[in-house]
Order: C-alpha cells, then structure tokens, then sequence
C-alpha cells in the first residue's frame, strides 16, 4: 500500500488540481528515459520527465483477480525521444515502464506509484508509435517448467546445452549486399545450411550491433529471418554463429553433445496413442 504525503493528499483534493503524469522508461540495456504529458520538462527522482514528445496513454485500469492490465502508450517517433530504428532494433523490446502521477506545482510533495509493467507490442503508424503496456500478471499467463518434446528446449551454447560456441563462431565482411535481408560472403568455407538457425551480429556499417536469426545460409549466402533497419554494405563486417535445429541426430552427430539433450526424441506421440490393430 502507498503511503503518500499529507502535502499530495491535499493536491489530489484541491478543486483546481496542478498534477501530470509522468512515465520512466527503463530498457534492457539500462537505458533510462521519461516522458510527461505536461507542458515541460520535469526533474523527479533524477529522471528528467521530456515534454517535448508528445507522449500520452489510454486510461490506467486495475481489476481483481489474475486478468492482464494492459494499457497503451501514444507517442512521436523523433531521435531526441523514441527513434524508429531504436524500435526496429528491439532496443525497447520488453522494457520496464513505470507510470507516476506528480504534482509538478511542487514536486517536494512526492509522487503517486499508478503502475509497474513491460512493452508488448508497439506498432508504428505516420510518424508515431503505440506500445501496447502488460500488467505485473503477465508474466502469470507464461509457462512454468518444461513439458515433454521430442526438440531439445534448451537454447544453443546456453547453459543447459553446454556447448562452447568459439568452435562455431566465425567473423566476416559483406562482399555482396543484397538490400538488408541477406548478402553473401565469398570469403565464406562451409558447407551449406551450416548457419541455419544461427545468429548473425553486425559489427560495422548502418547496422551495427544489429542482432538477426539466420534462416539459410546456401552457396556463401546469409539470408535472414527478418530484415535489417538499413541495407547492408559492402565491406560490412558482422559475426555469424552455426546454428542448431534442435533434433536429437544433429546433436549428437554433428556436435557430439547427446548427454547435454534436453527433449526426449523417444517418447511415444500421439500417433502412437492413437496407433491400432489395423494401423501400419
């Protein structure tokens, strides 16, 4: 429960009220930003709250039991606030955000705590993005534990796999673009299909530090699950790791990793249950 000021308390109850609300942005990277919807600039709590982005939000609702608050968050894409290619980048994918109600006559009055939640998705539409907001019971709606698959669950070269990927890392330069969903490098010694299901970083170039999944690689050839912001360059250079389909052959055949399997490729499906007398 919050405790609020004596001072805020009578804000809220004046008949002509001074207040804004205010919004703190916290991405993955630790990268902090706030908006406000009053006509300047707030200092609060070492965060400067920018007016200047026209940010604003549909009306913050709560309600019992384990139903997901959403809320949505309006906003203009500009690279003093919120940039396109930092969205198209997953630069604020899943970030925190935290929405406050403030007393910007006298901010020494504190503040009121309106929600705690994450980005879901944002849309960008003329110029302008709307991030969808979940709620804390979000993160109830998402599977706990492992369930039986015949595909491994682990993710490659993490902890449960155990693989070390300096073996399968290998660097590079662009020496043919093809827009920003793949290019080629002629440099390039494996054998096809190595890479897919890999991760390619760029190191140089419009896109750098861009992450993208790989989802063929054929005759030297990248070609991407999802485009870059910008198209690639000649002479780009970028990171590529081998990637793993997750089937119980490849990981034992290929990376010599079978102990470290996490599915179980031998238990019966549902073709099996369903498997009678006259079926072959």
């Amino acid at each position: 429960m919050q405790v609020l000021s004596n001072d805020f308390m009578a804000a809220l109850a004046a008949e002509v009220t001074t207040l804004a609300m205010c919004w703190k942005i916290t991405r993955r990277d630790g990268e902090v930003m706030g908006f406000t919807d009053h006509d300047r600039d707030i200092i609060f709590s070492g965060v400067t709250y920018v007016a200047a982005a026209g940010m604003g939000s549909t009306a913050v609702t709560s309600s019992l039991g384990l139903k997901v608050d959403n809320l949505e968050l309006e906003g203009l894409l500009s690279d003093d606030s919120m940039a396109e290619a930092d969205i198209l980048a997953g630069k604020y994918d899943y970030a925190q955000i935290d929405v406050w109600l403030v007393n910007y006559a006298d901010i020494a009055d504190g503040a009121m705590h309106v929600k705690t939640g994450w980005f879901g998705e944002i849309t960008l539409r003329g110029g302008q993005f709307i991030a969808e907001v979940r709620g804390l019971s979000g993160a109830l709606q998402s599977t706990i534990g492992d369930v039986y698959t015949p595909t491994c669950r682990a993710r490659f070269g993490d902890v449960r796999c155990g693989y070390n990927l300096a073996s399968v890392t290998h660097t590079g330069t662009v020496t043919t673009a093809d827009g920003s969903l793949g290019f080629t490098d002629s440099a390039r010694t494996q054998v096809d299909g190595y890479f897919d299901y890999g991760i390619l970083t760029m190191f140089s170039g419009a896109n750098n530090g861009a992450v993208r999944e790989i989802k063929r690689f054929e005759e030297k050839r990248f070609i991407l699950a999802e485009p870059f912001t910008n198209a690639l360059g000649i002479g780009d250079s970028y990171q590529a790791i081998a990637g793993c389909d997750k089937r119980f052959d490849t990981c034992s055949a290929r990376f010599n990793n079978a102990v470290n399997f996490r599915g179980e490729p031998h238990v019966p499906g549902t073709d099996r249950i369903l498997k009678t007398a006259s079926t072959r």
